[in-house]
């Protein structure tokens, strides 16, 4: 499967368009990674447990997109956008959620 946030693969055709594809990928916060974060915005540095956990969710929501792609019988997605956005009470989590055009190439 080939992602791209191009809306074409340079030196491949597309042949078809399946339609628009999706995924999405909500985490909640762990107490402790707040807590560690937070003194690490006091002293400086970057915040690993949540970055973390923003790769974690941009992989599951991609491969949730991916998973919907293959089901219409795609071999590519273009045009991919990943938004990042917190939801729930105080911002409490994180939700990922891609999109992008399933494609045939």
């Amino acid at each position: 499967m080939i992602f791209s946030t191009t809306p074409t693969i340079e030196g491949r055709t597309i042949r078809e368009y399946k339609g628009v594809v999706t995924g999405e990928t909500i985490i909640g916060a762990n107490i402790f990674k707040d807590f560690f974060a937070g003194i690490r915005d006091i002293v400086g540095g970057r915040a690993d447990s949540y970055e973390k956990v923003l790769r974690e969710a941009k992989d599951s929501s991609l491969r949730e997109m991916m998973e919907r792609a293959q089901a219409m019988g795609a071999n590519a997605v273009v045009g991919i956008d990943i938004d990042y956005e917190t939801v729930g009470g105080k911002g409490s989590m994180l939700m990922v959620a891609t999109s992008g055009t399933a494609v045939v190439i």
